[in-house]
């Protein structure tokens, strides 16, 4: 199974309480969670791109960095990991995403790739004068569609001469184009979201579920190996999970709590009038999981919590989930948290075996 990091590009990470370690984002920052989840043989990392927070008393997600020029930067500070950037695809033209991609291709030498994603927080948009009007709820899939298929034309051929509802291409070029097959990742949940990732994407990333219920994604991935069926194409999962981890399952437990009871109350509230401001797509969408009151803590992302024998564990219990091929983690402390998998988790777990045993060999 293989390991990734959806590292802190926003301030705080993943927790939105004032329990939690609070910190602003910055390179030196991402650089040193990255390189480490290198040393430790993961095989990927993924920044997000957000462009307006939630607010409250612990301004979560007001601080940000851009997800292109950070990951450019860690491509060049990097020499084997996989980086992932995101493209809020309302802001940026697709023959400028292929073109930074393909800029980042060249740093990385055949590293890099994209996360699209449509946009469902309506003032991050609306802010810069850029939302279209709420009936993109209804068609954000149909656009995304237009989007990678101007991306591939361009990563394929150099050109593209598309011509559709939402994009007209008049001989637009890209070159050079990628070195690597530019991998397309995409988190869509919904029955749309499942139709595009099974016809322009090669992972489908989704929430895990629940605490300590490592396998209660499987039904996600069944939903995306129906949307596949004809397609002939091969595209898996990879579930997102939160690991908070200690020496005991007490231990865990309590700085587990510490944080739900430190729940900052306002942010959470924002983030439920955001989820709620779509009336267009119907209750199978991700954001329905995320503004979920049960654990709006860390907006609802499966949550790991234990001793390092315990959550070595779950993740093995995750990669027995047919057709997912990874993991990507966040942890409640990322610095520390990196240093606990790679030293305390890691050996522990049956599906990286080849891993540690490749670790222990370089010395």
């Amino acid at each position: 199974m293989n390991v990734g990091i959806f590292i802190p590009i926003g301030n705080n990470g993943w927790l939105i309480s004032k329990n939690a370690p609070q910190y602003m984002p910055t390179f030196d920052l991402n650089k040193t969670i990255v390189q480490r989840a290198e040393h430790y043989g993961f095989e990927f990392a993924l920044s997000m791109i957000k462009l307006r927070g939630f607010g409250g008393e612990t301004e979560f997600w007001e601080h940000n960095l851009e997800s292109f020029t950070l990951m450019a930067g860690l491509a060049a500070v990097t020499d084997r990991i996989q980086l992932f950037a995101t493209a809020a695809t309302l802001t940026i033209p697709p023959a400028i995403v292929a073109r930074m991609a393909s800029t980042i291709d060249s740093i990385s030498h055949g590293r890099f790739g994209i996360n699209l994603v449509t946009g469902w927080q309506k003032p991050e948009y609306s802010q810069m004068g850029l939302w279209p009007g709420d009936e993109f709820f209804a068609s954000r899939y149909d656009y995304l569609s237009e989007y990678a298929t101007v991306l591939r034309d361009l990563w394929s051929n150099g050109t593209s001469d598309f011509k559709g509802d939402h994009f007209q291409m008049e001989d637009c070029r890209v070159s050079p184009i990628p070195q690597a097959d530019m991998k397309i990742i995409c988190a869509g949940q919904s029955e749309a979201g499942m139709a595009f990732t099974a016809k322009y994407a090669d992972y489908n990333f989704c929430f895990g579920k629940g605490v300590n219920t490592p396998k209660a994604f499987a039904p996600t991935v069944e939903r995306l190996e129906k949307a596949m069926v004809g397609s002939e194409r091969d595209v898996t999962s990879v579930a997102l999970f939160m690991v908070i981890a200690d020496e005991t399952d007490e231990a865990a437990r309590a700085r587990w709590q510490s944080y739900k009871d430190g729940v900052d109350e306002e942010a959470v509230a924002w983030l439920g009038q955001q989820g709620a401001a779509d009336t267009k797509s119907k209750g199978d969408t991700n954001i329905r999981q995320m503004t979920d009151p049960t654990s709006a803590v860390n907006i609802n992302m499966g949550t790991l919590v234990g001793s390092y024998e315990a959550v070595a564990s779950m993740l093995d219990e995750i990669a027995e989930v047919p057709s997912t091929s990874g993991v990507m983690l966040t942890f409640d402390d990322f610095v520390q948290g990196i240093e606990n998998f790679g030293q305390k988790i890691q050996p522990l777990m049956k599906s990286r075996k080849h891993v540690t045993e490749m670790l222990e060999q370089v010395g």
